[in-house]
C-alpha cells in the first residue's frame, strides 16, 4: 500500500513513535482486535508477524523470513496444482540473455530503460583499457572484428518477463497443428528497474516472482483459450476470497512505443473484446495502457487504502512469433492462418507452415504483490491452508513425560513419525511431510498465559498437552481429545479443502 506522508505530530503525541522503532514493531504480537483508526498496512503487518524484512543494500527486492516464505510457497504450490488441470507444463529459463535477444524481442528498442544490463568483470576491465589507450584503432572504423563479436558476447540483461526464453523454447523443434495449444509456466525471479521513489513495501519492487505463463495457440484456439485462462482466474481469486473485489480492464494500442501495424492491433483488441463479452462479467476500457506488443486484459484489486493494483493479466501478441519466425505445420495453411476451416480434400492435402499466436498470461501476477493485497484483505488473519502458524502445541506443565509426548504429537503431525497402535511407542519411518506448520511452546508459563499469547500470535489451532493426554495417548483441542493421527488427519483436510 502505497500513502503519502503524513502530516507532522507534536512529539508528545503517543501515536507517533507507534510504528517508528522496527524493533519494537517486529517484536510486537499480532492483534486480532481491528484497529479502528486506520486501515491495515501490509508492512505493519509484515514486521508484526516476521514475514519479511528491507534492506538498503538491495533496494526493492524484499528478504523473506522463514514464515514468509512459508506462504509465498503455498501460493506458488497452489497454482502449480492448478496447472495439471489447466494443461501447463512447468518450464525454467536462464535469469540474463544476450542482449542480441532483447534486441530480437524489442524489448532493448521499447523497454532498455526499464530493464538491468550485467557485464561480466572481464569484459569492464578490458573497456577501461580501451578507453585509456584511446579507442580502438582507426578511430573505432570499420566492420566488427572476431574479438568485437567475443565481447559482445558478454553484454547481458537480467529478464524483466519470461516471452523471449518461452519462444526459444518452441522454436527449438518442429511443430503440428496437432500439438496446439502449448502452455509453459514459469516461476523465475524477474528484475525490473523501477525508480527508487516508486518502490513500496511488497506492491512495487525491482526484484519479484510471477507466475508467468504464454500459450502458443492456432488462430482458431486464441479465444477459447482466452476464456479459459479468464476461468482460471475466477476459480483462483474465489479461493483466495478476491471474488468479488477485482474488476476488469482492457488496454488498448499505446499512442507511441508499439510494433506491428494498427489493423493487427485492430483485430487482436476485437478478439478480446469477444472474449471479454463472451466471459459474462463487467468490463471498462483502458486507452492506451496496452503492452508494446499487444492489447491486453488486466485484472485490479484494489488494497485497504483504495489504491487499484493490477494482478493477473492476459495479453494477445501477434509480434514476437513473427520476430521469433515461430511456426507449425498444417493443411490448408491459408485457411489455418485466416481461423478458418475448409472440407476441400485437395486443399486440405497441401501441408505448409503457419505463425502460431501468443497469448501471455499471469494468474496471481507479481507474487509479492498479491502476498501484500491479501494481507491487507485479510486484515493479518490468515486463512488455515496459507497460515504459516497453523497450529502450536503448548504443554501444560514442565515435566518430562508430557514434554516427550509433545514432541511425538509434533513429529506425528508433521509426518515425520508414524503412530503405532495403543500400548505400543510411535515409531520413525521413512519421512513423509505433511507440509504443516506446527510449533512447540514448552515453557515454564501457565496454561492461560501461552493460550493468549498463541491467539495474539495468529495461530489458528491451539492444541494441548496434560498428563491425561499422556495416559491415552491423545492431543486436547478446546474440549475435543483424539489421537495426533486423527487430528494430523482433520488439519490435511482443512488444508486440502483450501478452509
Amino acid at each position: 500500500m502505497i500513502r503519502s506522508a503524513p502530516a507532522p505530530r507534536a512529539a508528545s503525541s503517543p501515536s507517533l513513535a507507534r510504528w517508528t522503532c522496527r524493533a519494537c514493531l517486529a517484536r510486537r504480537p499480532y492483534s486480532r482486535k481491528p484497529d479502528a483508526r486506520e486501515p491495515p498496512d501490509h508492512r505493519r503487518l509484515g514486521l508484526q508477524q516476521e514475514l519479511f524484512i528491507t534492506s538498503v543494500y538491495s533496494p526493492g527486492s524484499p528478504i523473506f523470513l522463514p514464515h514468509g516464505a512459508t506462504v509465498f510457497n503455498r501460493l506458488v504450490d497452489f497454482l502449480r496444482k492448478q496447472y495439471v488441470r489447466y494443461g501447463f507444463q512447468e518450464v525454467i529459463t536462464p535469469t540474463i540473455y544476450k542482449k542480441a535477444l532483447w534486441a530480437k524481442s524489442g524489448h532493448l528498442q521499447h523497454y532498455a530503460d526499464d530493464m538491468y544490463s550485467v557485464t561480466g568483470a572481464r569484459h569492464a576491465a578490458s573497456k577501461d583499457a580501451e578507453n585509456r589507450r584511446g579507442g580502438p584503432c582507426c578511430g573505432g572504423q570499420g566492420f566488427p572484428t572476431e574479438a568485437d563479436d567475443a565481447e559482445a558476447d558478454d553484454e547481458y540483461g537480467l529478464k524483466p518477463m519470461n516471452c523471449p526464453g518461452h519462444c526459444l523454447i518452441f522454436a527449438a523443434k518442429p511443430r503440428s497443428y496437432r500439438e496446439l495449444p502449448v502452455r509453459y509456466a514459469d516461476f523465475g525471479p524477474l528484475h525490473r528497474n523501477e525508480i527508487s521513489g516508486a518502490l513500496s513495501g511488497l506492491t512495487r519492487l525491482r526484484r519479484f516472482h510471477q507466475d508467468d505463463g504464454h500459450i502458443f495457440c492456432r488462430p482458431c484456439q486464441v479465444e477459447g483459450e482466452i476464456g479459459r485462462t479468464l476461468d482460471f482466474v475466477k476459480g483462483v481469486y474465489n479461493v483466495l476470497r478476491l471474488g468479488v473485489s477485482y474488476r476488469l480492464a482492457l488496454s488498448t494500442r499505446p499512442a507511441h512505443h508499439f510494433i506491428g501495424t494498427e489493423e493487427e492491433w485492430d483485430r487482436a483488441e476485437d478478439r478480446l473484446k469477444r472474449a471479454l463479452d463472451a466471459s459474462g462479467m463487467d468490463w471498462s476500457i483502458n486507452q492506451g495502457d496496452g503492452a508494446f506488443y499487444g492489447p491486453k486484459i488486466d485484472v485490479v484489486v484494489k488494497d485497504s487504502d483504495g489504491k487499484e493494483h493490477q494482478t493477473a493479466t492476459i495479453q494477445l501478441d501477434f509480434q514476437l512469433p513473427k520476430r521469433f519466425e515461430l511456426e507449425y505445420q498444417a493443411p490448408a495453411p491459408e485457411y489455418e492462418a485466416r481461423g478458418e476451416t475448409t472440407t476441400d480434400p485437395a486443399l486440405l492435402a497441401e501441408y505448409g507452415p503457419v505463425r502460431p499466436v501468443m497469448i501471455h498470461r499471469a494468474v496471481l501476477g507479481s507474487v509479492e504483490r498479491l502476498m501484500a493485497l491479501l494481507m491487507e484483505s485479510y486484515g493479518g488473519k490468515w486463512p488455515f491452508w496459507l497460515n504459516p502458524r497453523q497450529a502450536v502445541i503448548l504443554t501444560v506443565n514442565t515435566s518430562q513425560p508430557v514434554l516427550d509426548w509433545a514432541e511425538e504429537v509434533k513429529e506425528i503431525l508433521l509426518g515425520l513419525r508414524k503412530e503405532a497402535e495403543a500400548g505400543s511407542p510411535s515409531v520413525t519411518g521413512p519421512p513423509n511431510p505433511t507440509g504443516l506448520s506446527v510449533e512447540l511452546d514448552c515453557t515454564a508459563r501457565s496454561l492461560g498465559s501461552k493460550i493468549r499469547d498463541a491467539r495474539s500470535s495468529g495461530y489458528s489451532q491451539v492444541l494441548v498437552v496434560g498428563e491425561e493426554d499422556v495416559k491415552n495417548r491423545q492431543v486436547s483441542l478446546g474440549k475435543e481429545r483424539m489421537s495426533p493421527t486423527e487430528m494430523r488427519q482433520r488439519l490435511r483436510s482443512m488444508a486440502d479443502a483450501f478452509e
